[in-house]
């Protein structure tokens, strides 16, 4: 990110180290079974990529091809940070330039960038062993980490979350590396087959970030509460140690993911109520979110219709996995992970899942896959918030309204 007298707003690079840091270890597994973990996952995901295709009638649209990458934790922060730096960018200029460029506003920002690395390092580190897959919309492409080649899109899978989980829940560990490869190329396919899509969230993203209306000391202090609740509590509340653990994308959308141990069930108490995201909404940004919220539903719901449809065709045990999978869900979770789960918004990417599936179902049931796919024509044809938890008024809109 561009800096002002070599100040940044967030120390970048100490974010990577520290969640390297404090990454947990990852299971037990040779090399040689590693090095088995990474082909098979690297071959399922190219199997999955073709029943996706023929279950949902989308192919990849010339030239806009994205890689899939098996990664280990550190590998999955460092991809992470390049995402947030770069998309963060016009937030961090607006903030920077209202803290001002005289030398108390410097040394503030020197301060204020260690320690908001410090605390987003801590932060990831806690995320950084949920997600066992995902979709980076917006990712700029490095050495380490190849991209796509206009500056977007890779899929990453997470090679010792996927082994952790398999063993945990005690599945066909063959089985449920391809369950998950076939979710996660469902999220590769919607964006190499649909081009515009990438560039209609970036623009709704980059809107609410221009309507953010925030200091750098009220995110600062927001970030730190989540760092405090992880480490032990906040405001006299006791966390429980021993999370039990979620997945998450980035709050605004800017990945899709596979979620894998939490319930949506909220605290008793909390923090305040809000998450991070919901402490720099304005009225505009609220609109904005909205929207959002639609198509990351409408995302994810799509992506585990398409699990559950293709999943019995060529996952043996997919009925053990899936009932394994969502009881381990429905558990719930400690106050650890309620706190935190509050704070990143995690409980309403749950509902994501939850509601797009019913969504897509819902259509797919009344006009067909060939129907469905009309979702996919342009921006105008997506659903809005309110259609998402009501079908039927997008099937009218879309395919009986006027321009139908």
């Amino acid at each position: 990110m561009t800096s002002i007298g070599g100040v940044e707003m967030v120390d970048w690079k100490l974010a990577v180290t520290t969640a390297s840091r404090l990454a947990r270890p990852g299971p037990e597994i040779s090399r040689e079974e590693a090095r088995e973990v990474v082909a098979e996952l690297r071959g399922h995901a190219e199997a999955a990529e073709e029943h996706v295709r023929a279950f949902t009638g989308m192919t990849t649209a010339a030239g806009h091809d994205t890689p899939v990458l098996v990664v280990d934790r550190p590998g999955w922060i460092e991809a992470n940070v390049a995402g947030f730096r770069s998309l963060l960018k016009p937030l961090m200029t607006k903030m920077r330039a209202r803290r001002g460029n005289g030398p108390g506003g410097m040394i503030a920002g020197a301060v204020g960038g260690k320690v908001t690395g410090v605390e987003l390092g801590v932060l990831l580190s806690f995320l950084s062993s949920r997600v066992l897959g995902q979709y980076e919309t917006f990712a700029p492409a490095t050495r380490e980490l190849p991209g796509a080649p206009d500056g977007g899109g890779r899929l990453l899978l997470v090679a010792p979350n996927i082994v952790h989980v398999e063993r945990e829940l005690g599945v066909d560990p063959h089985d449920f590396r391809l369950w998950v490869c076939l979710h996660e190329e469902t999220h590769r396919t919607q964006f190499t087959a649909v081009p515009w899509l990438r560039d209609h969230l970036e623009a709704e993203i980059q809107a609410f970030l221009a309507e953010t209306d925030v200091d750098a000391g009220t995110l600062l202090e927001r970030l730190s509460d989540a760092v405090q609740a992880f480490t032990g509590g906040r405001r006299g509340e006791t966390a429980e140690p021993g999370a039990t653990g979620t997945a998450t994308g980035t709050a605004t959308g800017t990945a899709t993911d596979t979620a894998t141990e939490s319930g949506a069930h909220a605290p008793e108490r909390n923090t305040d109520g809000r998450s991070l995201v919901d402490l720099v909404q304005t009225p505009a940004q609220r609109e904005i979110l909205a929207r959002v919220t639609a198509v990351m539903s409408l995302l994810e719901g799509h992506a585990d219709y398409v699990m559950d449809g293709v999943g019995p065709q060529i996952v043996p045990s997919v009925v053990e996995i899936r009932e394994k999978f969502q009881r381990r869900r429905a558990a719930g979770a400690n106050r650890l992970d309620q706190i935190l789960r509050r704070l990143l918004g995690l409980d309403a990417k749950l509902r994501q899942y939850r509601d797009g599936e019913r969504f897509v179902r819902a259509v797919v049931e009344e006009v067909g896959m060939e129907g469905f796919n009309r979702v996919w024509t342009s921006p105008n044809t997506l659903p809005t918030a309110a259609e998402i938890t009501h079908p039927g008024e997008w099937i009218a809109r879309v395919h009986r309204g006027p321009e139908a």
